[in-house]
């Protein structure tokens, strides 16, 4: 008879699983400095391993990696104390289950499946609801997903009541990154509800369309997709101060 065996799996909300490929991505990075030189150890491309870096600084309460602007050259990146603390903690539970494991493996153990809704949206912020504004039919929720950087989404009263949605309860941000507008400058004009200026991290070029990706504050990041023709009329390089328009009604909010 085959060894029972077990594996670790963390999950935040609606968004990625943290299971030993995520841990070991961010131990490479601890011991590398870089996120290309991770990478490269563990066979991945770079932009996955930066898109999982980045997953993982959004869907937790702090980042985990403190990344440099770099482009597609990568830069330096380091752990944060949150980032290290997550990988002992995951280390501290693995052997907690080996144990486990050893002393059922005598016994029945029975099939867990790790259920969840999976999302297309590129965008997934936790934070804390800070303000609901009530309508006839609608509500304007307002969710703080880091100091001083707050998400407003229009959804039902209805949907309210059913995420059990009240100030100072968590809820996650889901926003497609198409729904995203980009803009530069002072002074902007505008309808959109949501007006969040960051610092550009990351600009992917494509055939067509362009993914660039914004840090708004402590390590969360938000990424648009738009025509390459538009990033290159904005001439967006990494550093550049860029505001993210986005309609209250494109923001799609979950719970846990």
């Amino acid at each position: 008879m085959s060894a029972l065996h077990a594996a670790v799996t963390l999950r935040r909300g609606e968004g990625a699983r943290v299971g030993a490929e995520r841990i070991a991505l961010l131990q490479a990075v601890g011991e590398l400095g870089s996120i290309r030189a991770a990478a490269e150890r563990l066979g991945l491309s770079y932009k996955g391993a930066w898109d999982a870096v980045q997953a993982l600084n959004n869907l937790f309460d702090q980042p985990l990696v403190a990344a440099h602007a770099g482009g597609r050259q990568g830069g330096a990146a380091t752990l944060t104390p949150r980032g290290e603390a997550l990988i002992a903690a995951f280390r501290r539970v693995e052997d907690e289950l080996a144990r486990t494991v050893e002393r059922l493996e005598q016994g029945v153990i029975a099939d867990i499946w790790s259920l969840g809704m999976r999302t297309s949206a590129r965008n997934a912020l936790r934070g804390t609801v800070s303000r609901i504004s009530d309508g006839a039919v609608s509500a304007e929720v307002t969710l703080q997903v880091a100091d001083g950087v707050e998400i407003v989404a229009v959804i039902t009263r209805g949907s309210v009541a059913d995420l059990g949605l009240a100030v100072g309860s968590p809820a996650i941000a889901l926003i497609k990154s198409s729904f995203i507008v980009l803009a530069k400058g002072e002074g902007l004009m505008t309808s959109a509800r949501n007006q969040i200026t960051g610092s550009l991290l990351a600009r992917e070029d494509g055939p067509v369309n362009s993914e660039v990706t914004l840090e708004i504050g402590q390590g969360k990041t938000l990424t648009a997709t738009i025509t390459r023709e538009s990033a290159a009329q904005l001439d967006l390089k990494p550093g550049d101060a860029v505001t993210a328009l986005i309609k209250a009604p494109h923001v799609i909010l979950a719970v846990e």
